[in-house]
């Protein structure tokens, strides 16, 4: 991975980290519903008006209910169930939950494929719940009322984007700047639904507009077209380092911006959800050797 790209990966690490930041700043005030429709919405444009640059089509007649399922799964369930999370949860709390996905796409791909789990990812899965039962047992924010149904939110929302990933294993392809177009549109009509359901407590401030749009824009407009440049430039499993970064902007930027306590539960049980997560996921950064003759490869 050359500079550039390590560069993009840290970056792209730091707002993702940061998206839980906003949703906390803003879901309290707007609630669940407001926001990701406006954070959808805002998105949607941005990305429309980058297509139109690009001249990127949609070719929607041909990929609507594909845009629509890997809508609801990829943005518009778990970021409602993330937006419901944020109104209880601190940051870095919400940062390390997002941080389970992979194991639970471990989990339904050994199912769905009727595939025996190995010892390894066993071995993961039951270091990532002890790592969540530790941040979660320990941190005071999770004795609030209604702290257990946001936890139970945040980690359905984490398997939601485990069950986007099977999806667009085996559905049709279409090329990634589509589908994160074409999710956004999608996903703002099906949260439409729901906005009567959790209308806002307030008018809005001026830094939760703030919040709102950079959720949008930042966030998940940018955000897609980094992550999609990382693929295209280094890989899938390269790109995967982003779910083992974001946990750590996630909770710094809780602790720096909200005053948010970083306790050694907070650390340890972070540690242990990633290292949990390395060992379902397969993923071992290679340690580069001195070595007597030329490297093979890049």
């Amino acid at each position: 991975m050359n500079t550039a790209n390590l560069l993009r990966l840290i970056v792209l690490a730091a707002i993702w980290g940061g998206s839980f930041l906003f949703m906390r700043i803003s879901a309290p005030t707007l609630g669940p519903a407001v926001l990701i429709e406006f954070r959808v919405l805002f998105a949607a444009l941005f990305l429309a008006a980058v297509g139109v640059v690009l001249k990127k089509r949609l070719d929607v007649r041909r990929h609507w209910k594909h845009y629509f399922i890997l809508g609801f799964f990829n943005s518009a369930f778990p970021f409602l169930l993330f937006a419901f999370a944020a109104r209880t949860l601190p940051a870095s709390v919400m940062a390390v939950l997002n941080a389970t996905a992979p194991m639970w796409g471990a989990l339904l791909g050994a199912v769905w494929n009727r595939q025996p789990i190995r010892a390894r990812t066993a071995l993961g899965l039951v270091l990532g719940t002890l790592g969540v039962a530790l941040l979660v047992g320990f941190d005071r924010a999770t004795s609030r009322p209604g702290a257990g149904l946001a936890v139970a939110a945040a980690l359905l929302g984490a398997f939601s984007y485990s069950v986007a990933s099977l999806y667009a294993r085996t559905a049709t392809s279409v090329e990634p700047f589509a589908n994160a177009h074409g999710t956004m549109w999608t996903s703002a009509l099906m949260v439409l639904p729901a906005l009567p359901l959790f209308p806002p407590a307030g008018p809005p401030t001026a830094g939760i507009v703030g919040a709102v749009v950079a959720l949008g824009v930042l966030c998940s407009g940018i955000a897609y077209i980094l992550y999609f440049r990382l693929i295209e430039q280094v890989g899938t499993t390269s790109a995967l380092t982003v779910t083992f970064l974001s946990p750590v902007f996630g909770i710094l930027w809780g602790a720096l911006f909200l005053g948010e306590t970083v306790g050694w539960y907070t650390i340890v049980g972070s540690a242990i959800v990633l290292v949990g997560t390395a060992f379902v996921t397969g993923f071992m950064p290679r340690v580069k050797r001195a070595a007597t003759t030329p490297a093979a490869g890049r």
